[in-house]
């Protein structure tokens, strides 16, 4: 609904841009009859708490002299809820100018804790008027020269309406009573929404994650980052899959360490986290080649070495590490452990603190 007004300087219109969705009644006898027949003319602003409302006020000069405007609001809504914003101060005879009135209320309007007092209500209708001045350019003197009465109608955004008939709709008081379940239900309904995210490790709330490492056996507790013990849940069942063998010892300790699984520009010797098999047979008489091979007592079956080449080689725990291949080896088998400085043509400058 928007309000023309007019004088012998001014004309004046303004228009809401959120309009009222059902017409705010003040009695069950009476709702029909006042939304069959709109008697006030004023122009009627809904604004819902946390969302930007306005109402855009056009205004024509009607006058043969240019007019330095100035333009307030006023009524019984708190001044801060409202910001006029205009495309400048003069408007020359015949020329038309646009001018907005914003509003926004906090959030938690309906929510916060002083709004309601003992045998007290929150009020959500209020009345605004909005006065225009001439300012004469010498002096400064201001003069009023147009006004224009609105209205605000604070109310709640529901979505529960538009399931019901377009006869309910209509009453304003059925949407704010269907606000009150839609807020108590609606968290339960997101819930459901996104519940696969609930059930990724990557993206559970950190305290539903000893519950997803319980469905996966994971111990939950441990001296784990977050970040990490969520990568390490997510890949449990693959770990476990493949305990036993290089292939899973070397995605433990990519989980935990960070380092690069593989690189292909290094030789397998270099990379950054390398597993090397000792299973030599040492010195045999007439077989032994001079070399690595031709060692007495060189023959270690079973055997093999872990290197891990990291930038940073100070942030590996190394008996955490130790505690990690001890877990994941064959019970039969024996290792070593060597954690190295990354050489500089090497080093990975992606590797994570």
């Amino acid at each position: 609904m928007s309000q023309a007004q007019s004088s012998h300087l001014l004309a004046l219109t303004l228009t809401p841009m959120q309009t009222l969705e059902a017409y705010p009644a003040q009695g069950a006898a009476t709702w029909l009859a006042d939304a069959a027949t709109d008697v006030t003319g004023v122009p009627q602003l809904q604004v819902c708490p946390g969302e930007p409302s306005e109402i855009v006020v056009q205004i024509k000069n009607q006058s043969d002299r240019p007019l330095h405007l100035n333009l307030q609001t006023a009524g019984d809504f708190p001044p801060h809820w409202c910001q006029i914003g205009t495309e400048g101060a003069e408007l020359l005879p015949g020329q038309q100018m646009d001018a907005v009135l914003y509003f926004e209320i906090a959030a938690n309007f309906f929510e916060d804790s002083l709004a309601l007092g003992p045998q007290s209500q929150i009020k959500i209708d209020y009345q605004g008027q909005l006065y225009i001045y001439s300012v004469h350019p010498e002096n400064g003197q201001r003069q009023q020269i147009s006004s224009a009465v609105f209205q605000i109608f604070v109310r709640p955004r529901t979505l529960y309406p538009q399931f019901l008939p377009a006869l309910y709709r209509e009453v304003d008081f059925i949407g704010r009573l269907l606000k009150i379940f839609e807020q108590a239900f609606e968290p339960a309904v997101g819930t459901l929404d996104t519940l696969w995210a609930y059930l990724n490790p990557l993206t559970a709330p950190e305290t539903l994650l000893p519950f997803l490492a319980y469905w996966v056996g994971w111990p939950s507790g441990g001296p784990w980052e977050v970040a990490k013990q969520r990568r390490l849940i997510y890949h449990a069942m693959e770990i476990y899959r493949w305990r036993g063998t290089q292939r899973g010892l070397r995605l433990y300790l990519h989980l935990y360490t960070g380092l690069p699984l593989e690189e292909p520009e290094r030789p397998p010797e270099q990379q950054p986290i390398c597993i090397e098999e000792q299973f030599t047979q040492g010195f045999v008489m007439g077989a032994a080649a001079l070399g690595q091979e031709a060692r007495l007592g060189g023959g270690r079956p079973f055997h093999f070495i872990v290197r891990l080449r990291s930038p940073r080689p100070e942030q590996i725990d190394s008996a955490l590490v130790h505690t990690i291949i001890r877990q994941e080896k064959p019970a039969f088998c024996t290792y070593e452990l060597s954690v190295e400085l990354a050489s500089a043509a090497f080093a990975s400058p992606s590797l994570p603190s």
